[in-house]
């Protein structure tokens, strides 16, 4: 089914959840993983039959099941699991007869309720926690650089860890809360500059720098660790 939920296929290479989009903006079928849900994802343009997907697929089954194979494992939020908070383990406790929620508390994530809303909640927080360190480190290079933050939003996305919009309007992807603090603040300091220049070109790059110490180390930590980060929860 297209722009649906992943398929499980037979390839040449073994099984593999397949997700079919169809995008008028793209020019040919194309071939992605998403680390995320641990599918591989067919791009199709508008005239482009499934069965051009389906002969892409099996023409790079190989590759398709080296990079399925090559992702992190997922990582449930569940009662006793570790996850990273500023890139520091924190161990999940299920707290059933405490109330209050969820919250941090010296190195672990209390979860009061059933235990059905435990993974709700812990992702609630940490989306609560992305959106408050981001919101402030954003505000703060976007007065260094003299211009206005329409808002700050935090998704989860799979393809991106910030965007910026031309009316100045910033988001995030929730999940670097769980990154060390260096990359949130590079990932900030990058999308400010966006604020200045909408492009990519020298003097964005200049002003990034100028913005945050760290764009060398934390694009190589996402580089080696984002899939990992996109597996958890």
């Amino acid at each position: 089914m297209e722009d649906g939920s992943p398929e499980l296929l037979t390839l040449p290479g073994g099984q593999a959840l397949v997700a079919w989009r169809r995008s008028p903006r793209a020019r040919r079928v194309s071939l992605r993983i998403d680390p995320r849900e641990g599918s591989v994802v067919v791009t199709l343009p508008t005239r482009a039959s499934r069965g051009a997907g389906m002969a892409l697929l099996i023409d790079h089954a190989d590759w398709v099941s080296d990079r399925l194979a090559a992702l992190p494992d997922a990582l449930p939020f569940a009662d006793g699991v570790e996850v990273p908070l500023c890139a520091v383990p924190h161990r999940i406790r299920h707290r059933p007869d405490a109330r209050g929620g969820a919250w941090v508390e010296e190195g672990e994530i209390h979860v009061t309720g059933r235990l059905e809303f435990l993974p709700r909640r812990v992702r609630d927080l940490l989306r609560a926690e992305a959106h408050r360190r981001l919101t402030q480190l954003t505000a703060e290079k976007a007065a260094q650089v003299g211009r206005p933050v329409k808002r700050v939003t935090v998704k989860d996305t799979s393809s991106r860890w910030g965007s910026c919009a031309p009316d100045g309007a910033i988001a995030f992807s929730w999940r670097l809360v769980m990154a060390p603090e260096f990359v949130q603040d590079y990932v900030a300091g990058h999308e400010a500059a966006h604020l200045r220049h909408m492009n990519h070109g020298k003097r964005f790059w200049a002003l990034v720098d100028k913005l945050t110490a760290h764009r060398t180390e934390a694009i190589a930590w996402l580089h080696e660790n984002g899939s990992a980060l996109l597996r958890i929860g």
